[in-house]
């Protein structure tokens, strides 16, 4: 008899390890997520005109099979398709793993009020469930909180609803100018009945950048003789000018992320955090070309303005219908809601390095306010970010699935692979 395993969040990290679950084994999976799995903050409110910020034969819920989301949506390679839609695919895979494996999977509908070291779920409507491992896939924190006095503050654009609420003839700002800024733009705007400019303002006032019309292939720097972060700058911008396009460079770079991230210095990762994560972020996560082609007329038109200075070097804010949150996530403790707040509180967690996600040992495991990894408990996806980088997009999660229910499933033999964080 398997054992159960309960994933906790039913966004694309939770569907992509449930899947892995289900693949092989005999292990019971519950499920457990507030509405319909696949959808989560990226693709459940998505609107028609969101759209991926990926190419579509990048983002396969298969890591043996790269066409799989390309031939389901019957697209090509290098379409950038619409956020929601993707939402829908991620559900099919769902059901399609389901289907293949009939009585394994329970979907609960539901929220995870607290989680116990012996694999107790505790629930909000008052129910409960044991588990032998339990899979912490609840996404990113919550935005990073702004100190904003005003009557009309949208703290959660995604609400729905709350953005088609706003007057079309009175100004809005949105506090940053990332690819939530530009999702907001766009519904903001999408009906063409806007006469007043929406304006993002962001310390350093930069947009996300393009990606090119044509794929082009990755392009991988040599980087054998850097030592330092400086050295690895230097490297990449060289082989950024020989190649006369810095996003091969870039997409080149990606495999080697969480190796570079972890050989810095605590020192020099917060160096790059300080002046050199935004830049990183805006040329790593770019917009679809339709999408930067939008901004472009919106910009032209007067009805979007970008600001530097962020909302410290704003004066009037009375003058906007409302001020929309669309920062980063922020960090934790403060960020990490009721249920990361609850496990850094009874010492069945603590904050991973520089407070970006949850601290974490080789094999993804949980590690306690002790330094102790827990046999039980694990994360996947963004809340891993600050011991590792590269850990918020598809290919990097349906990786660690893959990995993480490889290492589950070698049950004892984790605890001298991986010894805990000192």
């Amino acid at each position: 008899m398997g054992r159960v395993v309960a994933v906790v969040g039913g966004g694309c990290s939770g569907v992509l390890v449930t899947r892995e679950l289900l693949r092989g084994g005999d292990d019971d999976v519950v499920l457990i997520e507030p509405g319909k799995p696949g959808g989560g903050v990226a693709y459940g409110a998505a609107r028609p005109w969101h759209l991926l910020n990926s190419r579509a034969g990048a983002m396969s819920a298969d890591p043996d099979d790269p066409g799989h989301f390309v031939r389901w949506a019957g697209t090509t390679p290098a379409a950038f398709r619409p956020r929601a839609e993707y939402g829908r695919y991620l559900r099919s895979v769902i059901e399609e793993a389901d289907r293949a494996h009939p009585g394994r999977l329970r979907v609960r509908r539901a929220r995870v009020a607290a989680l116990g070291p012996d694999g107790t779920v505790a629930l909000d409507d008052g129910g409960a469930l044991h588990a032998d491992h339990v899979v912490l896939a609840t996404g990113a924190p919550a935005p990073a909180r702004q100190p904003i006095d005003h009557p009309r503050y949208v703290t959660d654009p995604w609400r729905p609803g709350v953005l088609d609420a706003l007057p079309a003839d009175r100004p809005v700002l949105l506090i940053g100018t990332g690819l939530t800024a530009v999702d907001v733009v766009l519904t903001l705007t999408a009906d063409g009945r806007r006469t007043a400019p929406v304006v993002a303002v962001s310390r350093r006032g930069l947009l996300p950048l393009t990606h090119t019309a044509d794929a082009v292939p990755p392009a991988v720097p040599s980087l054998d003789d850097c030592a330092t972060l400086r050295d690895v700058v230097r490297a990449v911008r060289a082989a950024a000018g020989e190649a006369g396009d810095w996003r091969p460079v870039v997409d080149g770079l990606r495999p080697l992320l969480d190796q570079l991230w972890t050989a810095l210095t605590p020192g020099e990762q917060d160096a790059f955090l300080r002046h050199l994560a935004r830049p990183w972020e805006c040329h790593r996560h770019r917009m679809a070309p339709e999408v930067a082609a939008r901004v472009v007329e919106l910009r032209a038109a007067g009805l979007l303005e970008i600001r530097s200075g962020g909302v410290a070097a704003w004066p009037g804010l009375a003058d906007f219908a409302a001020v929309v949150n669309c920062a980063g996530p922020g960090r934790l403790p403060g960020a990490g809601g009721p249920l990361v707040g609850g496990l850094l509180a009874a010492g069945l967690a603590r904050v991973g390095p520089h407070g970006l996600g949850l601290d974490i040992d080789e094999a993804g495991r949980l590690v306690g306010a002790d330094g102790r990894a827990h046999d039980r408990l694990w994360v996947i996806g963004p809340l891993r970010r600050g011991a590792r980088w590269e850990t918020t997009a598809v290919p990097e999660i349906r990786a660690q699935a893959r990995r993480l229910v490889t290492d589950l499933r070698a049950g004892t033999r984790i605890a001298a692979a991986f010894p805990a964080a000192a």
